[in-house]
C-alpha cells in the first residue's frame, strides 16, 4: 500500500486501471466513461434555477437532460479522489498561482484568472463541439474502435505535443 502515498503514479498502471474501469462501467451500466456532458448538465441545472421549465424546451436539453447522473458522480469522485491522493502523498497545498506560471508570466492573479477562465471556456466549447472530451473519445471511443474517437485522440496528442513545445520554448 506504499504506492498510495506516492505523489506520482506509474502512467502504465493508471492507464491499465482506467481500462479496467471502462470495462466494468460497460458491464454494469452499458455506458461509456465521459465527463464533459456533466458540465453541460450542470449548466442546464443552473439555468433551470433562473428560467424554470423553459430550459426543458431547448432541443439540447431534451437530449442532454439537466439532471444528476452517474457521470456527474464520476466527476465528483475524481475531485474527491484527487484530494485524498494529494493528502495521502503530502502533496496538498493551497496555491493561487503555480510556480511554473509565476516564473513565466509573473504573479498577476487577474491575468492567471483570465487565462484560466478563457481556457475553461475554450475547453468546454471544444468538447461539446467534438461531442465528447478526452475521456469520452480517448478512452471510451477508442475502446469501441470509433473512427471519430481515434481521429480525436490523435489530434489530442498532436495538440498536446505542440502546446508542450510552445510552453517549453516560452519558459526557457
Amino acid at each position: 500500500m506504499n504506492w498510495l502515498t506516492q505523489a506520482q503514479w506509474s502512467p502504465y498502471i493508471v492507464g491499465a486501471g482506467i481500462g479496467v474501469l471502462s470495462w466494468i462501467t460497460w458491464l454494469i451500466s452499458n455506458e461509456p466513461i465521459g465527463c464533459s456532458t456533466s458540465f453541460s448538465r450542470i449548466a442546464g441545472m443552473i439555468e433551470k434555477l433562473f428560467r424554470g421549465k423553459k430550459v426543458e424546451k431547448k432541443l439540447y436539453y431534451q437530449e442532454v437532460k439537466p439532471e444528476i447522473d452517474w457521470q456527474m458522480m464520476l466527476v465528483i469522485g475524481v475531485v474527491i479522489g484527487a484530494l485524498i491522493s494529494s493528502l495521502l502523498s503530502s502533496d496538498f497545498r493551497l496555491q493561487w498561482i503555480p510556480s511554473v506560471w509565476s516564473l513565466t508570466f509573473g504573479d498577476n492573479m487577474v491575468l492567471r484568472l483570465a487565462a484560466g477562465f478563457a481556457g475553461g471556456i475554450l475547453l468546454g466549447f471544444g468538447s461539446r463541439w467534438a461531442d465528447g472530451c478526452t475521456s469520452g473519445h480517448g478512452i471510451s471511443g477508442t475502446m469501441q474502435l470509433a473512427v471519430s474517437s481515434w481521429i480525436s485522440a490523435i489530434c489530442f496528442f498532436i495538440g498536446g505535443i505542440l502546446m508542450a513545445q510552445l510552453l517549453f520554448n516560452i519558459i526557457l
